[in-house]
């Protein structure tokens, strides 16, 4: 006989506030994405497998579950875990196309989410994006990933690696609102290898 969905939430391990709030968010966050502040409690309820009342034992109200989320979208450590994951092994445009994809890939995360929320709810939801933390900390630790994965180049390298990784971040949030913004191989190119196929003298 197959348990109804009330006795397997009876059957779920325990957890305690804080780790029921990261469970709620990470079931909210694709809702978020998809409607916005237009997403209801129960559909949040419905995808983290609890009931609706278990989101007020921990969130004062629905807002509160939107700033988590948009907290939770600006954290790097998902992005740093996989940065960290890049064989240094690896050539080094190899190492940055691949990073520059994970860069990219979260930037996609963030802009859907915070778009989202901004067409639903007007001027709260600016209000909600504008009290989010400060992405250029958040940054911080993702510019010295990706210094690290440039290290063993170093000697190799025109400007150091701490600069360059600012030069690439720079070049992927400049490309972050476009329609067809550049591939993570081709900013790497250009960074790498410049913008010129020779030199202004002619060299190559």
């Amino acid at each position: 006989m197959t348990d109804t969905p009330t006795e397997q939430r009876r059957r779920a391990p325990s957890m305690d506030a804080e780790q029921r709030r990261g469970m709620i968010v990470r079931a909210a966050l694709p809702l978020v994405a998809e409607y916005g502040g237009a997403v209801t409690t129960r559909q949040i309820a419905r995808a983290a497998g609890i009931g609706e009342g278990t989101i007020f034992r921990v969130f004062a109200d629905k807002d509160a579950v939107l700033d988590a989320c948009v907290a939770e979208a600006l954290r790097p450590e998902r992005t740093l875990e996989q940065l960290a994951a890049i064989p240094l092994t690896r050539p080094l445009p190899d190492r940055l196309v691949e990073a520059a994809a994970v860069l990219r890939a979260h930037l996609d995360r963030l802009a859907a989410l915070l778009g989202a929320l901004h067409a639903t709810n007007g001027r709260a939801g600016a209000r909600r994006t504008g009290a989010a933390p400060d992405r250029a900390a958040g940054a911080l630790p993702v510019r010295r990933a990706l210094a690290e994965l440039m290290e063993p180049e170093r000697e190799l390298l025109r400007l150091p690696p701490d600069r360059l990784a600012s030069l690439l971040l720079g070049l992927l949030f400049a490309g972050a609102g476009e329609e067809h913004p550049p591939s993570p191989a081709e900013l790497v190119d250009v960074l790498l290898h410049g913008a010129l196929t020779t030199t202004p003298e002619g060299r190559p």
